[in-house]
């Protein structure tokens, strides 16, 4: 009866121990990306390093954990959880040397080293628990196949509860810093846990005072790590209103006094931006709004996918239009009534654009779609299929506009290209403006519709026309690809407008302003 019951007793520890340290390698990998993400964008190549950095760190724990774990007699499981726990809760601290250290080496060689440098410890560490597990088990449990198959199948379940657990109720509730720190606290103390169970191998005298002085040293840490967050965010020209790390991304509302303006920005793209004395939006390629409802007279509703500051939807409640609005972000949405005096005038809907606009019901005179305008592009809500979707809901002589940052290239550009040919699978019309003409980088506006759209007989005044033929582009449509939801190569063709975005941003902020 001991006998079984000391069995059940080592399979429960090892068990509960594996499920957490597995929940802890997709904590430290899902908040590998938010904490780059503000630095580097939330684009594929942060995903892709860091997925790519914790298969490495993984891969190399494993390899060096079964070894030690067949050698090593004084180096037990309590030690590699507690150093764990320590490399983990370094992570916020370091962050700001490190990408700071990244930067000169690009988007992508920035992006890769500096998420090995900041999570290749930790992971590796947590790594070498499944075979120092596996190792424990096999001495007390009949059948290596069963104890091996077990425990990483405990632990993969661990890594699944851990995701959702992250992503669907700790992110809304609390910020990366702290999470990591939580995290890092709570693998020390399942250390000193992990020591006395496993006793039997590693004596308490070798194993406690090795944790009891990670343990330590992370507490004396623990005023450096919340201090160091403060130390970046100041900044004698702005001043943050808002802050708040939601699902989707940091979500800030940054002043600055001296030259009176405020700003909206997820992670390092600016989404909206007003005079602080007047309110008056100042993101130049948004005045093309007071003049499309002359392109099809007669507008009495419309939809704004990507609400942003909301001034968009506010210039066409003067205009007479009601105007729907649909933001991912329910941050954003706070923040642009609270520090915008965003009114909507129609529904609020929050939510991913290509679910939500499912359930809507047309017809809409127009639709606005603002959300390829910063550092990364939500690439699935323009493919054909998305465009259908917006077709399915215009009015009959409704229009779609879109708005997209690239660079010209005398036309020649792959990127513009593309959404020329998709908007043109599924729209017979359209023409292309350029915001500012004259700068190589700028906003185009597209503008789709099932009828034909010419400037010269629609209903403007010459002042009107003007204004749109000087702005009017063509393009090289020989380049690029037909967006679809199977082939959408548009982040790896945007990658040089990535680039030039985030140095426009690290010159106007200085580098520091997008270190968490």
């Amino acid at each position: 009866m001991n006998t079984h019951f000391s069995h059940l007793l080592n399979r429960t520890w090892l068990y509960v121990t594996v499920f957490i340290t597995g929940a802890a390698v997709m904590v430290v990998e899902l908040l590998g990306t938010r904490l780059i993400a503000p630095f580097y964008g939330a684009s594929l190549y942060v995903w892709t390093s860091v997925i790519s950095v914790t298969l490495i760190a993984l891969a190399l724990g494993y390899f060096v954990g079964g070894r030690w774990a067949d050698r090593s007699i004084r180096f037990g499981l309590a030690t590699i959880i507690a150093l764990s726990g320590l490399l983990t809760l370094v992570v916020p601290w370091l962050a700001a040397p490190v990408l700071l250290m990244t930067d000169p080496l690009g988007l992508r060689m920035g992006t890769f080293v500096s998420t090995l440098i900041l999570f290749t410890p930790s992971l590796f560490m947590l790594g070498m628990v499944g075979p120092f597990a596996v190792k424990l088990a096999t001495s007390s449990l009949e059948g290596v196949g069963t104890s091996t198959g077990s425990i990483y199948a405990v632990s993969t379940v661990g890594s699944v509860i851990g995701t959702l657990f992250l992503g669907f109720y700790l992110f809304p509730q609390v910020g990366s810093r702290e999470i990591f720190i939580g995290l890092g606290l709570g693998l020390l103390i399942l250390a000193f846990c992990v020591a006395f169970f496993e006793r039997k191998r590693v004596k308490l005298a070798i194993s406690l005072p090795t944790v009891a002085i990670l343990f330590t040293a992370s507490i004396i840490l623990l005023p450096l790590i919340n201090d160091s967050s403060k130390q970046v965010a100041d900044d004698r020209h702005f001043q943050t209103r808002f802050e708040r790390e939601s699902l989707y991304g940091w979500v800030r509302v940054v002043d600055n006094p001296e030259e009176n303006y405020r700003l909206l920005m997820m992670d390092a793209s600016i989404i909206g931006a007003a005079t602080i004395s007047h309110g008056k939006n100042i993101l130049t390629y948004q005045e093309i709004i007071t003049h499309l409802p002359k392109l099809s007279p007669g507008m009495q509703r419309a939809l704004l996918i990507g609400q942003g500051a909301g001034h968009m939807a506010m210039t066409l409640k003067q205009l007479g239009i009601e105007t729907d609005t649909l933001e991912i972000d329910p941050a954003v949405s706070e923040a642009a009534r609270t520090y915008f005096d965003f009114t909507p005038t129609g529904k609020t809907i929050i939510g991913d654009a290509r679910y939500e606009i499912r359930k809507l019901e047309g017809p809409y005179d127009l639709i606005i779609m603002d959300v390829f305008t910063g550092g990364s592009e939500p690439v699935h809500l323009l493919t054909v299929e998305s465009m259908l979707q917006l077709q399915s809901l215009l009015s009959e002589n409704g229009i779609v506009a879109l708005n997209f940052v690239a660079f010209f290239e005398d036309g020649h550009n792959a990127a513009l290209a593309s959404v020329a040919k998709t908007l043109a699978r599924v729209f017979p019309y359209q023409i292309a403006l350029i915001s500012e003409p004259g700068r190589e980088f700028n906003d185009f506006i597209f503008i789709a519709s099932n009828q034909r759209i010419d400037v010269d007989t629609v209903g403007l005044n010459s002042q009107q026309r003007n204004w749109f033929k000087q702005r009017l582009v063509t393009l090289d449509q020989t380049q690029g690809f037909i967006l679809t939801d199977n082939l959408n190569p548009l982040e790896s063709l945007q990658t040089r407008k990535s680039e030039q975005y985030r140095l426009m941003m690290v010159d106007f902020f200085g580098l520091t302003q997008f270190i968490r």
